[in-house]
């Protein structure tokens, strides 16, 4: 029995060593600007200078901003429009915890390992975020057809704190977008 084990062993070795996965660089569309953090975990209750910048759709230029109490809206071929806007006390503590759940401080992978496919025009969320005087910032791509576990929570943490703005009356008295993006 002593003398099988080392041979196990190393059947195993060898076996785990035959699965490599590669990436190019031609896989990979732009990734410089896609950043994978790491950071200390947020603390537990939500710090008095908290605050974050959100950038997000097809050219990034619809932001949300609790620095400035500002949302931008992309009104696409009519250009961009801006209106003063102010996330509740509730609503920052809510967003503050599904960040925490979501760890979003620590290491996040936002690049699949293997790309097979991509998608165009694509969004892109750039994140930044203040938590006790230090800036946490991600950059998501929605260029993947299969995205990572960490860009699909960064992405529905987007969805829920857009989904906050679209229910105030100062966004809904913004004017429609016009045209679209191919």
């Amino acid at each position: 029995m002593k003398k099988l084990l080392p041979f196990v062993l190393l059947i195993l070795l060898l076996s785990a060593c035959n699965e490599s996965v590669s990436i190019t660089n031609e896989e990979i569309p732009d990734s410089s600007s896609l950043t994978e953090t790491n950071f200390e975990p947020m603390p537990n209750s939500i710090p008095d200078d908290f605050g974050f910048s959100l950038q997000f759709g097809i050219t990034k230029k619809n932001e949300i901003n609790t620095f400035n109490g500002t949302f931008t809206k992309d009104l696409i071929t009519a250009g961009t429009v801006t209106t003063d806007l102010t996330l509740t006390e509730e609503e920052m503590v809510s967003i503050y915890e599904m960040m925490k759940d979501v760890k979003f401080a620590g290491t996040k992978h936002l690049i699949p390992t293997v790309i097979d496919c991509a998608i165009e025009p694509y969004g892109e969320d750039e994140w930044e975020v203040l938590v006790n005087g230090e800036i946490i910032r991600h950059s998501v791509s929605e260029a993947y057809c299969k995205p990572t576990d960490d860009a699909k929570q960064l992405i529905e943490l987007r969805d829920y704190i857009f989904d906050l703005i679209q229910s105030k009356n100062s966004y809904k008295e913004l004017p429609d977008a016009e045209g679209g993006y191919e």
